[in-house]
């Protein structure tokens, strides 16, 4: 910027030289005219010339100064812009410098990311094979306390299904080691637990009288319906995999399923051998249970009393390695036993429950406990199964059984059937038109209202049998159970 500004002051030097040079110039013609003797014409071109020269060097005048003014506001823009350009330039220079620094610190990252990657890769590969290792000495370990726990063919292996209640899982152990220890090795015993809950693990783990096996699956869960408990689908899992183990993998032909809150009763272990003759003859019973829903106090009496049922009671029940071949590739995610998989088969249940359930917190959020669960009565009688006749139970005997018994009770219609009930001596029977009816007076007697896949529960044949008050049975029929049982006076009711 100064040169140009130098530059144009050397300019202006000069042309004020030679419009002195011009003023010098006229005052010499103005001397020496009168010598020269010229004619008017000769000094009227001469004026002109003089007026000429004076307004060019006044145009001159007038024109330095615009020009000046815009040569210097043109070369203050340019410092102006310059000055910004050296500023960017500056920036970019920086950032580049920046950048580069950035990247230096970035790749020497990323070469420490693959030296911690590859170190993490040996590592898992140490631990893979210690895993196999570990995996090959427990399956031995397994073998061979399976060994020591069973001598000779046993009738059923025992597992308790646990997951995050240590306290009844002792409960539960201890009740069963109680009668176990002088069947163990008919009756080995597995605790199944899913999930990692440290002190479930240390209490199953605490008794050398049992196996424990562990369930783990990080697997999202997905319900097919909205407000549906997860844990439904969680023990769903859990039930699939503790049965294939128990199956498949250590080769047993029948497992007793136990859950961690559960107390047996004292003759439970000699029901179950009794019931597994039933369950190898007849193929039309798909499962045997201990549990009776309406085995309450004032509705049980007799301990030697078995019936069959269309309905899957659980809570303490045995099947059979056949059955299991059947249900494993199609086990769902939820709710396992509907009624779809049953295919006319049935269950076998006692009157007087060989299980007591005293869990009231768990996953069922204690549904129905206080009501129906807490008043359940527990055998306490030591009934000699082996010498017990249950060939009644036979599919081709049982039907006729049972219609007998239902045809000798005395029918009673009327709102006020319970009084009526309570007066009469014997077993009574009383006929419901549909699931309302039938809820209006289970009701009125205090069992079980609820249905499940279309029929009551512990129903054969639509038929709801219970005591009340004494000896005496009640049986609730439906529209069409004596038809279905083929009793000839269906219509006498």
């Amino acid at each position: 910027m100064w040169q140009g500004l130098i530059g144009w002051l050397v300019w202006v030097h000069r042309n004020i030289g030679k419009l002195k040079l011009q003023g010098e110039y006229r005052e010499r013609y103005r001397k020496i005219k009168p010598s020269y003797g010229a004619s008017e014409s000769d000094e009227e071109l001469i004026n002109n010339r003089k007026a000429g020269m004076g307004r060019t060097g006044c145009d001159y005048r007038c024109l330095l100064i615009p020009a000046a003014l815009a040569f210097f506001y043109i070369q203050m823009r340019l410092f102006v812009t310059q000055s910004e350009y050296e500023g960017r330039l500056a920036a970019a220079i920086e950032s580049e410098s920046h950048c580069t620094s950035q990247s230096r610190l970035l790749i020497d990252q990323i070469s420490t990311q693959q030296g911690t990657i590859v170190s993490l890769r040996d590592q898992n590969k140490r631990q893979s094979e210690e895993c196999t290792q570990l995996k090959a000495l427990l399956e031995d370990l397994e073998r061979k306390g399976l060994k020591k726990l069973v001598d000779k063919v046993p009738v059923a292996a025992v597992v308790i299904m646990a997951c995050n209640r240590a306290d009844y899982l002792e409960r539960t152990i201890e009740s069963v080691l109680k009668y176990q220890s002088s069947v163990a090795s008919k009756y080995p015993l597995f605790v199944s637990q899913d999930g990692t809950d440290p002190n479930v693990r240390g209490k199953a783990m605490s008794y050398d009288q049992l196996m424990y096996i562990q369930h783990l699956d990080s697997k999202p869960v997905h319900t097919e319906r909205p407000g549906e408990l997860i844990a439904y689908y969680k023990i769903a899992r859990h039930y699939k995999w503790a049965m294939d183990q128990l199956f498949y993998k250590h080769n047993f032909s029948r497992v007793i399923i136990l859950e961690d809150d559960m107390e047996i009763a004292p003759d439970f272990f000699d029901y179950f051998e009794a019931a597994a003759a039933l369950l190898d003859k007849d193929k039309s019973i798909m499962a045997v249970s201990s549990w009776n829903d309406n085995g309450q106090k004032q509705f049980v009496h007799d301990p030697y009393e078995l019936y069959r049922s269309d309905f899957f009671p659980g809570l303490g029940w045995m099947l059979t390695k056949s059955i299991w071949d059947e249900l494993s590739p199609k086990w769902p995610k939820a709710y396992p036993f509907s009624i779809e998989n049953h295919k006319g088969r049935h269950f076998l249940r006692p009157e007087v429950c060989r299980t007591y359930n005293f869990g009231e917190h768990g996953s069922s959020l204690g549904q129905f406990f206080q009501q129906y669960l807490q008043p359940i009565k527990l055998n306490n009688v030591k009934v000699d199964w082996k010498s017990r006749d249950l060939s009644y139970l036979m599919r081709d005997k049982y039907t006729k059984h049972f219609a007998d018994i239902v045809r000798k009770a005395k029918p009673i219609q009327g709102t006020d059937a319970v009084l009526k009930a309570y007066n009469i001596e014997g077993d009574v029977r009383i006929q419901y038109k549909d699931q309302p009816d039938f809820e209006r007076i289970a009701r009125q007697f205090g069992i079980f209202e609820e249905w499940k896949d279309g029929i009551p529960r512990t129903s054969f044949k639509g038929v709801v049998v219970f005591r009340y008050q004494t000896t005496r049975r009640v049986f609730l029929v439906g529209p069409d159970s004596l038809k279905q049982l083929g009793t000839k006076d269906a219509r006498n009711i």
